[in-house]
């Protein structure tokens, strides 16, 4: 039988991550960040018409600026390139060569969540959509459930 769509930001992203026909978002030397092509994932999967993700439009969305709202509602957190290609953030060291930086496309973004790493699709059901009545549980130490576990069931 067919895979499920993914129905949840997070599963959409771990495709793209995951689909050798996408070239604007990839996984970063370490496998533990996330590098978005600004430039190409626009004309990849924000434009009209067919896109490099299939057939059908993976976002509803033509703004780049609501991808960056989805990300930080999902509790990644954009890394900055600093000096000499290091990143500045959440436990990482410096990036190899091409983790970043910006090219003639547009700007490189790097991104990071604790439970988006490649090889472990298992930690999916652990990002949860920051909504006000999500934090307040969380904040209260209550259980937030996930829709992903839907999306990975084989």
């Amino acid at each position: 039988p067919a895979a499920p769509r993914p129905c949840t930001f997070p599963a959409k992203l771990w495709l793209l991550v995951n689909s050798p026909g996408v070239r604007s978002v990839r996984w970063d030397t370490r496998g533990e960040g996330l590098l978005i092509d600004q430039g190409l994932f626009e004309k990849e999967l924000l434009d009209t018409g067919p896109s490099a993700a299939g057939q059908m439009k993976i976002f509803k969305t033509k703004n780049f600026g609501s991808i960056i709202r989805q990300l930080n509602l999902y509790g990644f957190h954009k890394l900055t390139i600093g000096p000499f290609g290091s990143t500045v953030g959440p436990r990482l060291g410096p990036l190899a060569a091409g983790d970043g930086g910006d090219n003639p496309d547009g700007p490189q973004h790097h991104f990071w969540n604790p439970h988006f790493r490649h090889g472990r699709p298992d930690l999916l059901v652990q990002i949860k959509r920051l909504t006000k009545a999500n934090k307040e549980k969380l904040d209260a130490g209550l259980e937030v459930p996930s829709r992903l576990a839907d999306d990975f069931q084989h």
